[in-house]
């Protein structure tokens, strides 16, 4: 698909097609949509994209999105701080919060553990979550990590780090498939998941 008549045009094309997900057909889409549009709504998209990149940061305690330095689950007093539901990524706190079944905080680590990959313990944000139980007021760790071979692997090296703790360590109920992505999962059997969860020691007791 070249757009040799308009430098421009192939450049924004690019650009669209460079995001997740978005293949060249559907990029020139988007940019035949755009051109279309009024000018004063190009600039209103322009702003919104630029304002999302100086104004939203992260989390300083869960490293969720935030506006602040807190985001809107840990800033929030009717949260329950005592329960801190482990996940890979921001899109695992959105598909959760769907569910409307967790009252408790979240902790993003930005990713799992996959040697394949080159991501080790020390590339994700364990030592923070560690910090935040460390101060002794967490009472329960839920680990919501993918059925994956990486989400079992990360599962497993976080458990082996917190059992110093005198915490209680549970993981979601396996509604979900081997395999399956958490922001896949429909709210229902995401939800019966998080409500049905189980002490993590009974999963290896199954292996």
């Amino acid at each position: 698909m070249e757009l040799s008549s308009s430098k421009l045009m192939s450049e924004a094309v690019e650009a669209f097609a460079s995001l997740p997900g978005i293949g060249r057909k559907t990029a020139l889409r988007l940019v035949l949509h755009l051109l279309r549009q009024e000018e004063s709504q190009v600039n209103h998209f322009g702003e919104i994209l630029l304002r999302l990149k100086k104004d939203i940061r992260f989390c300083r305690q869960c490293h969720h999105i935030a506006e602040q330095e807190l985001c809107e689950f840990c800033s929030n007093p009717s949260r329950d701080d005592s329960v801190i539901c482990v996940v890979e990524d921001i899109k695992d706190v959105l598909a959760i919060e769907n569910t409307h079944q967790f009252r408790g905080l979240y902790h993003v680590l930005g990713g799992r553990i996959s040697p394949m990959e080159g991501i080790g313990p020390s590339d994700l944000q364990i030592e923070s979550l560690l910090d935040r139980i460390a101060k002794g007021n967490v009472q329960e760790v839920i680990l919501a990590m993918s059925s994956t071979m990486e989400g079992d692997t990360t599962n497993f090296y976080l458990f082996k780090k917190m059992s110093a703790y005198p915490i209680q360590i549970t993981t979601i109920a396996r509604g979900i498939g081997f395999g399956d992505e958490l922001e896949y999962a429909d709210e229902m059997t995401l939800g019966r998941s998080i409500i049905h969860r189980m002490p993590y020691e009974k999963t290896l007791v199954n292996k």
